[in-house]
């Protein structure tokens, strides 16, 4: 099979294997539109808290609207407790038309693991078993009170262990067959390592030869480049990556790799055009959120687009006072 390529996550079909990650803070609804428009074949919402679904958060709720760019997407849910995961599920399918829900089992922020959820479910296989379950069994109550919306798959992404000592990825991953999950994705690193260290791709291997081709197996972590993430593809046989803390002030990163997987080739694009992204991004972001809010969340956005630019350091300290975007225009004037 060719690298680049088509998959199928339970009754939905995507056109390629290059996904953006939940990323808090970055993967909202304006910047998923950038890298579909560039070539991401399916993006996944922020982290949305069940808990705070259940109790009618309206902020929350802003987290899992689609982007019109989108043909498919995701919703990511977290939590640790299988009822309030259960209700939270049916609230998601009530409020949006996403077409999987993507629990987090990797998460590694103190106060998610302290509700029992993100890599706490790497901890705690058994307590993994019972929230994928609880969100399977609430798309299929779903799905049987609305014939017309189908059966909603259940996806999870995992890390490989909570630290050293405790490596668990094998447990998790029967843990999430077992309560019918119909995609897993890898982080394969602890949650002690954060996102320091390197990514241990050889695990990756190893799951994709447990699953056996049961379910779809996606990996991330260290795949920031078109070559490295051909590196992935070829060295663990996963089924598609999935871009995190690369694709950062980087939309064009999916465009770059499909590119390179299907001819050997990719042109990398100019400072003007990164800076316009970040420009589009920046009046997609005030279409949601108003001037005052889109323009003080872009601040470490466009730190990320202005990465590797010459002069780039001083760009940056006044980004980060940016208030207005004719402020933002005069920061960036010479590359507009």
């Amino acid at each position: 099979m060719a690298l680049y390529h088509p998959v199928k996550i339970g009754n939905v079909e995507l056109e390629g294997n290059l996904f953006l990650a939940p990323i808090a803070g970055y993967s909202d609804r304006a910047f998923r539109t950038l890298c579909v428009e560039y070539g991401a074949a399916f993006c996944t919402t922020e982290m949305v808290s069940a808990e705070a679904l259940t109790r009618g958060s309206d902020k929350t709720e802003g987290l899992m609207r689609r982007s019109p760019a989108e043909k498919k997407y995701s919703v990511q849910i977290f939590g640790g407790n299988a009822d309030v995961m259960f209700r939270g599920t049916k609230l998601v399918l009530q409020k949006t038309d996403c077409d999987t829900i993507d629990i987090n089992g990797g998460c590694p922020v103190p106060k998610i693991i302290k509700s029992g959820a993100g890599s706490m479910l790497t901890k705690e296989p058994d307590r993994l078993y019972s929230i994928v379950k609880s969100v399977k069994d609430s798309c299929a109550e779903y799905a049987r009170e609305h014939p017309e919306r189908g059966n909603v798959p259940v996806t999870i992404k995992i890390r490989s262990g909570w630290d050293s000592s405790s490596i668990t990825w094998k447990e998790c991953a029967e843990a999430a067959l077992s309560a019918g999950a119909d995609a897993i994705t890898i982080h394969a690193r602890t949650k002690a390592q954060g996102y320091a260290g390197h990514s241990d791709w050889n695990i990756q291997r190893q799951l994709v030869e447990y699953i056996n081709g049961r379910i779809p197996v996606f990996g991330s972590g260290d795949a920031n480049t078109p070559e490295t993430a051909r590196q992935m593809l070829e060295e663990t046989g996963v089924d598609g990556v999935m871009f995190a803390r690369g694709a950062m002030g980087d939309p064009f990163l999916f465009k770059r790799t499909k590119d390179y997987l299907l001819t050997g080739h990719y042109v990398q694009e100019s400072v003007q055009e990164r800076i316009r992204a970040g420009f589009k991004e920046l009046e997609l972001n005030i279409e949601d959120n108003g001037e005052k809010s889109a323009c003080l969340q872009m601040r470490k956005k466009f730190c990320a687009y202005s990465s590797g630019i010459q002069g780039g350091a001083k760009l940056r300290k006044q980004i980060v006072e940016a208030q207005t975007v004719a402020e933002y225009k005069a920061i960036f004037a010479e590359y507009l």
